[in-house]
């Protein structure tokens, strides 16, 4: 029997919280992708696998559907910004001025892009792009 899209999902989140490598939750999450194509949630973590195992064009590509799909997401965009900079493309000041915003109007969406930022941090240290865009977010 397969397994719901859901259930797929939460999985895999399950894993990654156990520490489980990105590279062995991308598949986890492609396929998550390929069965709710408008699963913002989805591009989100697949992104954001992708920066962790340092495939910014694929990390890049993900992120603009998340957030193509869910503009009000700030992980997305936060997702975006790593990509972008990861892959020296312009235009990133708009996505970091839009996720400043949504984080200060909502303090739970601060708290969560901040302990987001940490566990990158954390699964990647010195992480260069990482390490610039929380200065703007939360030191600026």
């Amino acid at each position: 029997m397969t397994q719901t899209v859901e259930s797929l999902f939460d999985q895999g989140i399950e894993r990654y919280k156990a520490g489980e490598a990105p590279e062995v939750l991308i598949p986890v999450f492609k396929e998550v992708c390929d069965r709710a194509r408008k699963s913002s949630p989805g591009w989100t973590c697949l992104a954001w696998l992708y920066l962790l195992a340092d495939k910014p064009n694929q990390a890049y590509e993900a992120a603009q559907k998340a957030v193509k799909l869910n503009p009000q997401d700030p992980q997305a965009r936060v997702n975006l910004v790593l990509a972008m900079l990861e892959t020296d493309k312009k235009g990133v000041r708009t996505h970091v001025e839009v996720v400043q915003q949504l984080v200060m109007a909502v303090p739970e969406l601060r708290d969560e892009v901040s302990q987001n930022i940490a566990d990158g941090m954390a699964r990647k240290p010195g992480w260069k792009s990482m390490e610039r865009l929380n200065t703007w977010l939360f030191e600026a």
